[in-house]
């Protein structure tokens, strides 16, 4: 088979781009040229996503850094990161740094402040002209209030490192993305030391603690955080709430008891709103036989785990939207080892925000077509550059 080149067409962004669908039915690895230009392995069936994660031959790092191919020219995601030799230890390490930070205890001690942020995004949205951006005003900034709060970020300063996260991403402009990180790393240092002078209660303070974590490791951890933390979760809102109002029977059922079925609706949210529109970025660090090929040492894998979601072997009729769906063993944050660290805290601001956002709001409804919205495409996490709603 020839390599395809990505991004591949995704006119609808509820749906899986159709050519993936065709792919994952002749086969669950396939070749494909990056944005960047460069080859590598595409993988789409579930079990092929999850040996992948679990898979510790698979890292962010490259055996050989200078012949690494890239996703795309961007600061941010689209080329190797860490040190081959010290990449198992270091990612163990900080794990056990961030754990206690992200525990479940400790992000239901940080619900209470999760719904005042929700409340404040809520009110600005009423407060708007109609029809208003439902992104602008909640998906985008409840995040990044969120992940403020968590890390210690003082709150004026949640929309500067929005901006930085966003342009991070983008890989049609490299020189943007560039400077962003260098004032996204700037800043973040500054961060770092002054939790050193004046720690709080908060998980910086926490990393500055820690007498074998420099201040240089805690402001690429920041920048991790907040860009994680903010982009993806702002992605799942839009397309929780697409999901929501494209179908008015499923509206209907979910405004009819919003806290009963709240759990089982993020879960499948979760399951059909992967903003990683290009694939997670992997490398493999010697040969391994996967889903009938042999990845080279140093290969490029963009691991699929939107494409893994819809494998209608584990998922029957994987493309519906069915809240009610059990089991859901959805791949949204990984698995194994590599399990989004920040799964809790986007799991309580869904939580909240659905259930709030139609009390609040139970006329809501799209004014334009879910097929009609314009589309990110131009950075790593995609989804919508707009969601505009009247009520």
């Amino acid at each position: 088979m020839s390599a395809l080149q990505l991004p591949l067409n995704r006119p609808n962004p509820l749906a899986l781009a159709p050519l993936y669908q065709v792919l994952r039915r002749e086969t669950p690895v396939v070749p494909v040229i990056t944005p960047a230009g460069d080859p590598a392995w595409l993988v789409l069936g579930y079990e092929e996503v999850k040996q992948v994660f679990a898979d510790p031959r698979f890292g962010r790092s490259h055996p050989e850094p200078e012949r690494a191919g890239r996703l795309a020219e961007s600061a941010m995601g689209g080329g190797a990161a860490g040190d081959h030799e010290t990449e198992q230890a270091e990612h163990a390490r900080m794990r056990r740094a961030l754990g206690p930070a992200f525990s479940v205890p400790r992000m239901r001690r940080l619900t209470d402040r999760i719904q005042e942020l929700t409340d404040r995004c809520l009110d600005d949205l009423a407060a708007a002209d109609q029809p208003a951006d439902l992104h602008r005003l909640v998906s985008f900034p409840l995040p990044a209030l969120a992940i403020s709060e968590l890390l210690g970020v003082p709150e004026a300063d949640s929309a500067h490192f929005s901006r930085l996260s966003r342009d991070l991403g983008l890989f049609d402009d490299p020189a943007a993305s560039q400077a962003a990180l260098a004032e996204f790393a700037a800043y973040t240092l500054g961060l770092a030391a002054a939790k050193r002078a004046q720690p709080g209660p908060d998980v910086l303070s926490d990393l500055v603690a820690d007498p074998t974590i420099t201040d240089e490791v805690v402001a690429q951890l920041a920048i991790a955080l907040l860009f994680a933390g903010h982009e993806t979760t702002a992605t799942r809102i839009d397309f929780g709430v697409l999901w929501l109002l494209s179908d008015p029977a499923r509206r209907a059922a979910f405004t009819a008891d919003p806290d009963g079925q709240v759990q089982s609706t993020v879960e499948e949210v979760l399951r059909l709103s992967a903003p990683h529109g290009l694939g997670l970025l992997r490398y493999a660090h010697e040969d391994v036989a996967i889903g009938g090929v042999t990845i080279g040492r140093g290969d490029m894998v963009l691991v699929s785990n939107d494409a893994a979601n819809r494998d209608t072997a584990v998922f029957p009729d994987a493309e519906e939207f069915q809240p009610g769906r059990k089991p859901n063993p959805h791949l949204a944050f990984g698995h194994g080892r590599h399990v989004c660290i920040g799964a809790n805290l986007a799991r309580a601001q869904l939580r909240i925000l659905f259930p709030a956002l139609f009390r609040r709001f139970p006329n809501l409804s799209l004014v334009a077509g879910v097929e009609d919205l314009p589309l990110v495409t131009n950075d790593l996490t995609g989804g919508v550059a707009e969601v505009l709603v009247r009520w």
